[in-house]
C-alpha cells in the first residue's frame, strides 16, 4: 500500500482502540483499479472508526463512491465510523453519492404469474363494471332524447335518418343476402349428408326451416351488421370527436345524442328486420336449391314440406330478435364513438372494442331469447 502523491494510496493504522483509515493522492476512477480489492479487504469489526480525507489531492465521482461504499460496508458490519479532514468540494461529492443512492430503486421481484392473473382478472372486472355503468347511463340519455322527440316529432332528423337507413340497410343488402344464400347451402349439404345415414333425407327441410328461421338468419345478419354498421358508426363519430367537432356542436347548443346517435339508432332498428327478412327467404332458397341438387327433392316438394314443418310463428320467433339487436349494436357504436381520445390510434382502438362488444352482446341476447322461448313453450 505504498504512499505516492500521484496515485491512489490508503494506510489503515490502529490508534488506541480505534481503528484509523488515512487516504491519499488521487482518488479517481484511474487509480481505484489498484488499490480497490485492499480496500474491500479492510474490516474493522464493531468498534469506532475514522476514515481520514485530509491527504487527498484529487477525488472524482468514483472516488467519492469507493468512500462511501466502504462507510456503508463497514456500518453494516457494526461498526461506528466517521469521515475526517474532509474539504467543502470532497462533502459536495460525498453527498451528492449518498443522496443518488437513496433516491436509487429497489430492483423489482421476480413476477409471479398467478398474483399477476388475479391482478388482471381484476382490474378487467372493475372495467367490465365501470363500462356497463356507463353503458346504462347512455341508454337513459337515448330514452330520454327518444322521448323527447316522440312528444317533438319535429326535433327528428329525418334526412339524417334516410341517410343512415340507406347506409345500413340498403347497401348491405348484397353481403347479407349472399352469406345467407350460402349458409342455407351449407346447412343442406351438411344435413343432407348425415341424415341420408337413416333414411330420413327429407327431414332436411325442417333443418334447413327451423335453423334459418328461428336463429341463424337473423344472427348471421346482426353479426355482419356489427361488423359493418356498427364500426362505421364508431368511426364516423370518432373522427369526429378528435376534429373537436362534437365539442364546436355543444358549443352551438346542439345535443350529440340527438344529433349524431338517435337517427343511427332508428336507421339501423327500422332497416335490420327487413335485412333479417331478406336473410331467411335466401337461406331458405339455398337450402331448397342444394336439397335439389344432393338429394332430388324438387322445389314444389321443398315448399310443401316447408308449410308442414313450420308455421307463420316459427318466422316471427326470430324476427322478433332483430330490433333488440339493432339497438344493441347501435349504441354499442355510437357509446364507443363517442369515448374516443384526442388520436387516431384510439380510433381504431375503439372501433375494436365496438365490433367484439356488440357481437358478444348480440349472441348473449340471442341465447338469453332462447331460454326465454324454452320457458314460455315457443
Amino acid at each position: 500500500m505504498g504512499m505516492n502523491a500521484t496515485q491512489a494510496w490508503l494506510e489503515p493504522r490502529e490508534e488506541g482502540d480505534a481503528f484509523v483509515l488515512a487516504l491519499g493522492g488521487a482518488w479517481g476512477v484511474d487509480g481505484l483499479a489498484a488499490i480497490d480489492a485492499d480496500l474491500r479487504r479492510l474490516h474493522p469489526g464493531r468498534r469506532a472508526c475514522r476514515i481520514d480525507l485530509s491527504a487527498i489531492d484529487r477525488l472524482d465521482t468514483a472516488g467519492a463512491w469507493a468512500i462511501w461504499r466502504t462507510q456503508q460496508d463497514w456500518q453494516s458490519g457494526g461498526a461506528t465510523v466517521a469521515l475526517a479532514g474532509v474539504t467543502a468540494d470532497q462533502r459536495v461529492l460525498l453527498d451528492a453519492v449518498d443522496r443518488q443512492h437513496m433516491q436509487a430503486q429497489p430492483l423489482p421481484r421476480p413476477p409471479n404469474a398467478f398474483r399477476e392473473m388475479v391482478i388482471h382478472v381484476g382490474e378487467v372486472t372493475v372495467d367490465i363494471a365501470k363500462e356497463t355503468a356507463d353503458l346504462v347511463a347512455f341508454l337513459g340519455q337515448i330514452v330520454v332524447v327518444l322521448g323527447r322527440q316522440l312528444v317533438h316529432p319535429g326535433r327528428l332528423r329525418g334526412k339524417s335518418l334516410v341517410f343512415h337507413m340507406q347506409e345500413a340497410g340498403l347497401n348491405a343488402i348484397p353481403i347479407v343476402g349472399l352469406m345467407s344464400f350460402l349458409i342455407g347451402i351449407v346447412l343442406a349439404f351438411q344435413g343432407a349428408s348425415q341424415l341420408q345415414r337413416f333414411g330420413a333425407e327429407v327431414f332436411v327441410v325442417n333443418l334447413v326451416a327451423i335453423s334459418v328461421l328461428r336463429e341463424i338468419g337473423v344472427l348471421m345478419t346482426a353479426i355482419i351488421v356489427a361488423g359493418r354498421s356498427g364500426s362505421a358508426f364508431t368511426a364516423q363519430i370518432g373522427s369526429m370527436k378528435v376534429n373537436e367537432e362534437i365539442d364546436a356542436m355543444r358549443a352551438l347548443g346542439l345535443d350529440p345524442v340527438e344529433v349524431l346517435v338517435v337517427p343511427r339508432l332508428l336507421a339501423l332498428v327500422l332497416t335490420l328486420p327487413l335485412l333479417a327478412f331478406l336473410a331467411d327467404l335466401l337461406g331458405l332458397l339455398g337450402g331448397g336449391l342444394m336439397a335439389w341438387i344432393v338429394l332430388g327433392i324438387s322445389p314444389g316438394t321443398f315448399i310443401e314440406r316447408l308449410n308442414e314443418a313450420i308455421g307463420l310463428w316459427t318466422f316471427f320467433v326470430g324476427l322478433i330478435k332483430a330490433p333488440v339487436f339493432a339497438f344493441t349494436i347501435a349504441m354499442i357504436g355510437c357509446y364507443e364513438g363517442l369515448q374516443v381520445g384526442g388520436s387516431a390510434e384510439s380510433v381504431g382502438q375503439r372501433t375494436t372494442r365496438a365490433v367484439v362488444e356488440a357481437i358478444f352482446l348480440v349472441i348473449v341476447i340471442d341465447a338469453a331469447f332462447s331460454i326465454f322461448y324454452q320457458l314460455v313453450g315457443i
